[in-house]
């Protein structure tokens, strides 16, 4: 026979996952809502970051949704994406020759943290 305790746990175990699912979701669609993309798209057109990146596909070098991927979840995700595109890093492109990454024309630290969040959220 199956006590209150026991079935009451056993919904707390299936429940708990859709919680944090539905957590995860809002919190990140939120997060979405704060980028302003069209600021963020004309400071990398601006740049000419689109040059050497793509949203989806991989160019000179990495496609965007892969480095989103690469910083997903990481709590300095957002500084490293920052410190790359400010501080001109060497870094390996797809062919494996190495050269210093553009340093992004901007000094505004809203920009620069917009950018690097729409980067995140592709």
């Amino acid at each position: 026979m199956k006590t209150a305790k026991a079935t009451s746990f056993r919904a707390i175990k299936m429940v708990a996952p859709l919680a944090i699912a539905a957590f995860v979701g809002l919190a990140g669609s939120a997060f979405a809502a704060d980028v302003d993309a069209d600021a963020a798209q004309a400071l990398a057109k601006k740049n000419d970051c689109m040059k050497c990146h793509a949203i989806d596909k991989t160019k000179k070098g990495p496609a965007l949704k892969k480095i989103a991927a690469k910083y997903a979840g990481k709590a300095d995700g957002e500084d490293k994406i920052i410190k790359n595109i400010t501080t001109g890093p060497k870094v390996k492109l797809e062919d494996g020759t190495e050269e210093e990454h553009k340093v992004i024309e901007t000094k505004d630290p809203k920009a620069l943290k917009n950018l690097a969040q729409w980067i995140l959220a592709q």
